[in-house]
């Protein structure tokens, strides 16, 4: 069967094409992908190319499909695999196969296997691996999103905290304790406020820093103080741009006794270091924002991380439990993953919009690759409707959301807009 994808052939060499899919293997598995979420890591993997080291040598040669953060439907099933998975079924994949010891992955390193795609093969060792994961929402947004969310979760599970005189590190953020999100009013901040709000294990108090009163807001519209007290969270949202003292300032909020667990999520040494000035004893900070500076560094208090002791670590990506944990709490409707979406788009935009993501401001961009629209802002459905009926639709059932993708969003996208 034929197929469109987005494939890298090398540095900034990325092509919409059709071509022939082979016929499935008994040990494989055939799937329509839905919806796939762009990532930065794509974009570094198209500007490298075969440099990457994800992306294979061959790559001019042997064309990858990109995208990692998708979701779909299962349409058919080798031998192997029928009595685990049926047609019909939603899944989303845990992309972070290394698969024995192989760095390669869905996105980067397969000739039929990712996200900027109609239809993809799903190679045996995601289902040997356990990371074919079933998902029983509503919308495929949601599926696709898990990724990223995951990461999130990731980021919590990874913190840590200790006891006095033994060596037990116990695991996770300090329950019913101290949370500053700096740098957080962006699309993976607010999947974090979302979890703190969310999860089982909940702090009692959770800051929010950002230096975009306009991203502030829009987070504050999108987390109600109401929704915070009705979780039992104490919920902060503080604008540090014109602060004299900003770790003063921030421990202030909380007593002065500083914070138990403290998240960067920009990749700027002044954040890091507020982080760690403002870290309680037994603090963790977990500097989570990912830098392209491979020498970007910041200064820490020794004396604390001594004697406090006071604990800094950084964790990216998210395993298949923190996935799972995303899709059932996204199933649920405990996590709404579209507060990080700004942005959507039809296959035909997959190729210009990720060679560009570092120039696209807003959240995440999401495509539906069995269409074709140009990427579009949510903000501006509205403005697109004047003109086209279906965006006017689409802009009403979005601003009956609070501004926010849906799953009836999506259901009228692609009952409506198919190529």
């Amino acid at each position: 069967m034929k197929t469109r994808a987005v494939r890298i052939y090398g540095e900034n060499d990325l092509r919409l094409e059709e071509f022939e899919l082979p016929e499935i293997k008994e040990d494989e598995i055939l799937a329509r992908i839905v919806s796939n979420s762009i990532c930065m890591s794509t974009y570094k993997a198209v500007i490298q190319g075969g440099r990457h080291k994800r992306v294979p040598d061959d790559v001019a040669e042997n064309p990858t499909i990109t995208g990692h953060e998708f979701a779909g439907e299962i349409v058919k099933v080798g031998k192997k695999w029928q009595n685990q998975f049926e047609p019909g079924e939603k899944f989303a994949v845990q992309p972070a196969l290394n698969y024995k010891g192989s760095p390669y992955a869905p996105g980067y390193s397969y000739k039929y296997f990712g996200g900027n795609t109609e239809y993809t093969i799903i190679p045996q060792e995601v289902m040997e691996l356990g990371y074919l994961l079933k998902y029983e929402g509503d919308g495929f947004y949601e599926a696709s999103l898990s990724e990223p969310m995951s990461c999130i979760v990731g980021g919590y599970h990874a913190v840590y905290h200790t006891e006095s005189n033994n060596y037990i590190h116990k695991m996770g953020i300090v329950e019913d304790g101290k949370v500053a999100l700096l740098g957080a009013a962006g699309p993976m901040g607010l999947g974090a406020i979302d979890y703190a709000l969310h999860a089982d294990r909940k702090p009692s108090v959770v800051v929010v820093t950002d230096i975009n009163q306009d991203r502030l807001d829009r987070a504050a519209s999108l987390f109600t103080q109401t929704e915070a007290e009705k979780q039992g969270v104490e919920l902060h949202f503080v604008n540090t741009a014109e602060m004299d003292d900003v770790p003063a300032e921030l421990k202030e909020l909380v007593g002065g006794e500083g914070y138990d667990d403290v998240f960067v999520y920009a990749p700027v040494r002044e954040l890091a270091e507020q982080g760690d000035q403002i870290l309680g004893k037994d603090g963790c900070m977990n500097f989570f924002a990912g830098p392209t500076d491979k020498e970007l560094s910041a200064e820490f208090n020794l004396y604390n991380i001594h004697y406090s002791p006071t604990h800094i670590m950084g964790s990216t990506g998210g395993n298949d439990d923190d996935m799972r944990e995303s899709l059932k709490l996204s199933a649920e409707g405990r996590l709404n993953p579209a507060t990080m979406i700004t942005h959507v788009g039809g296959l035909d935009s997959a190729a210009d919009t990720i060679q560009n993501l570092p120039k696209i401001p807003g959240g995440k961009k999401l495509i539906y690759t069995s269409i074709d629209m140009e990427l579009t802002a949510l903000a501006d459905f509205a403005k697109k409707g004047e003109d086209n009926p279906k965006f006017a639709e689409l802009a009403e059932i979005i601003a009956d959301n609070n501004g926010l993708w849906s799953a009836a969003a999506e259901n009228y996208l692609l009952e409506n807009f198919r190529k």
